[in-house]
């Protein structure tokens, strides 16, 4: 019960920050598809959980600190995600000091992703999986896809649910400003 609470609560919180309490001079960046963005008022601590690669060897959230990360919580079943996908890819390519990772959450075969990335022609991202779906409900990840902006000390500062084009100008200069504070 605690734990659907604090689920909530933090859903909540991620939900409820926007663009305009947060940071005002990034709201003139948002344009498109980054209006969805939810910048929060006051970084976010996140919860750690074990992703597993395409071989099932560990790895945690937490060892991506350090660095700026995009987190994409997406699914091979997901029609958005899958479409949403390829702009991640570009969006990584054009700005290598953010690291941008994809958690395939739930069921999703290392088969499955590894098809659709050929198929796709997605290269660059790595394989990272949630099977049991833990780190995407410990962060009220509800629908997919749902994006994640991470600063370098681990903690959640944006969300942006629904699919975007990652590869956007816009996108790009919120990104960019907020690497740069």
């Amino acid at each position: 019960m605690l734990r659907k609470i604090l689920m909530v609560l933090y859903t909540a919180l991620a939900l409820g920050a926007n663009v305009a309490h947060a940071q005002p001079d990034l709201k003139a960046l948002a344009d498109g598809d980054m209006k969805k963005l939810a910048l929060h008022a006051a970084p976010i601590p996140l919860p750690d959980a074990t992703l597993l690669d395409e071989a099932d060897s560990a790895s945690r959230l937490s060892d991506w600190r350090g660095t700026w990360v995009l987190v994409n919580f997406w699914a091979t079943w997901c029609a958005p995600c899958r479409e949403e996908m390829p702009s991640l890819m570009k969006l990584q390519q054009t700005m290598p000091d953010l690291r941008v990772l994809p958690i395939a959450t739930g069921r999703n075969s290392v088969a499955g992703i590894q098809k659709f990335f050929e198929k796709a022609d997605i290269a660059g991202l790595p394989i990272r999986r949630d099977p049991s779906s833990e780190l995407a409900r410990a962060m009220g990840i509800a629908a997919l896809p749902v994006t994640v902006i991470v600063n370098p000390r681990g903690e959640e500062v944006a969300r942006l649910i629904g699919d975007a084009d990652w590869a956007s100008p816009s996108a790009q200069a919120i990104l960019s400003a907020l690497m740069s504070d």
